[in-house]
């Protein structure tokens, strides 16, 4: 009796390569249709797509309301949708065509040739206090800063200078919602949820243009 010698790793990986370069379209082509379905028949709640940006990567997501969340790499992306399933639908896709526009604002944003956003935000993240100081952080023009004292101020709270920190570093929708243009009273930036490079970035990019 004669054994046939059995295939190596070479061999193997040979015989398999057309299959691996026909498989990832046909498995992103079935992605998409899995999103488009999903969404024709309600049943995704949260969709989201991970974008390029000077600051790194950033993960946007969104409901049928509006953007919810904007989260830097730094929040680590996996926890912040874990989250998102446990407050809000664990219904959630991977589907970036609802988020073309926000992508897109994004981009010339980062491009210096859009100084605000035009998008719907989803504010259910946040309450009280803290959704009184995020509703005003758009009013903070392009290219200008706040102090905390200042916010809290004119979110109607003058002694909650501490509350407006807290309202800054808990935003869920940061670059779209400015709490990068608040900043120490002595004109220091203070912290920042992407990292202080992150702030500095966007600060720099403002004062730029």
């Amino acid at each position: 009796m004669t054994l046939e010698a059995s295939p190596d790793h070479a061999e193997v990986a040979s015989l398999l390569e057309p299959l691996d370069v026909g498989l990832e379209p046909a498995l992103a082509s079935l992605h998409a249709r899995l999103a488009l379905d999903a969404q024709l028949i309600h049943t995704l709640d949260i969709a989201y797509r991970i974008v390029d940006s000077p600051v790194g990567k950033l993960l946007l997501a969104a409901t049928d309301r509006g953007i919810i969340r904007v989260a830097f790499e730094l929040e680590n992306h996996g926890d912040v949708l874990q989250l998102l399933a446990n407050t809000v639908s664990p219904r959630i896709l991977q589907a970036p065509a609802r988020l073309d526009d926000a992508a897109r604002q994004l981009d010339e944003y980062f491009a210096g040739t859009r100084r605000e956003f035009d998008l719907t935000l989803d504010f259910r993240l946040s309450r009280g206090f803290r959704l009184n100081v995020l509703q005003h952080l758009p009013r903070i023009a392009y290219g200008r800063t706040e102090s905390y004292a200042e916010v809290a101020l004119a979110a109607g709270s003058p002694n909650a200078v501490r509350a407006v920190g807290t309202a800054c570093a808990t935003n869920p929708l940061p670059v779209i919602v400015p709490c990068h243009r608040v900043v120490k009273s002595d004109g220091s930036f203070g912290g920042y949820l992407g990292g202080s490079e992150a702030k500095r970035a966007l600060l720099t990019l403002e004062a730029a243009a």
